[in-house]
């Protein structure tokens, strides 16, 4: 259990296996980024297909590390792990393929939003319930998945969409059955994997480059309202009570 990767060289998988619902702490956002680092090292890989097992595909930050945290240094090590995986997710070499199963939440989103090209099972649900857990971040990348009115009201409501209305933005290419989204997410990476892998890695670095939003300046403006908030003292509060939620 953990960050797993698996592959045959040409596509390489990042798993994500952390029972019960794939919520992480600040040390396995830094594992993943260093598994997505790994599993596009070498030449010989064409595409990395970032999955997940169990119940969904990821919930985020494990909100307990921060609240049994005396000090500050579990929120900067979070902060700086989510940085660090959805840099390596946009960063990556080579094309990433997202498969989405479940729910896709917080850092989850963050995760997706950065990947190159998205699939999902037909139950993927996908929001950023941050303002109920006293924090922010993320929205720089939920932008990339939905029109701005849709992305304010989903950050400021909580609400989820579904894939099928991800399809409809054209932020998902295809949503199917559960049972055939491994098979679907791997049918687009061999896709990928077929074309000269000098030239799709040139138009990664072209895309990136012509991107109209520098999401590490956007991603870490919104990550210092997640500090000030902390320091007031207003986020303690909000994850106390989420996980009190969960209690009953």
């Amino acid at each position: 259990m953990g960050i797993d990767i698996r592959g045959d060289g040409r596509i390489t998988e990042v798993v994500i296996a952390i029972p019960p619902v794939n919520a992480l702490a600040s040390d396995d956002w830094f594992a993943l980024a260093d598994a997505i680092h790994t599993a596009a090292a070498s030449p010989a890989t064409a595409a990395v297909i970032l999955t997940a097992e169990g119940r969904g595909f990821c919930a985020g930050v494990d909100l307990k590390e921060l609240q049994h945290s005396t000090d500050h240094a579990a929120l900067i090590g979070v902060n700086r792990g989510c940085f660090a995986a959805f840099a390596a997710v946009y960063e990556c070499p080579v094309p990433v393929v997202a498969a989405v199963h479940g729910f896709c939440l917080g850092g989850g989103v963050g995760l997706v939003g950065t990947a190159d090209i998205v699939v999902a099972a037909d139950d993927a649900t996908f929001g950023l319930p941050e303002v109920d857990r006293g924090a922010l971040g993320a929205a720089t990348h939920l932008s990339r998945l939905v029109p701005q009115q849709l992305m304010r009201a989903m950050v400021y409501t909580c609400r989820r969409v579904t894939a099928a209305e991800l399809r409809d933005f054209g932020s998902v290419l295809d949503v199917v059955p559960r049972e055939r989204l491994a098979a679907t997410a791997r049918r687009v990476a061999e896709e990928i994997a077929a074309k000269d892998p000098v030239i799709i890695r040139r138009a990664k670095e072209s895309l990136n480059g012509i991107d109209p939003i520098d999401l590490r300046r956007s991603y870490r403006y919104e990550q210092g309202f997640t500090y000030e908030l902390n320091l007031a003292g207003v986020s303690d509060r909000a994850r106390q009570r989420f996980l009190d939620r969960g209690k009953h």
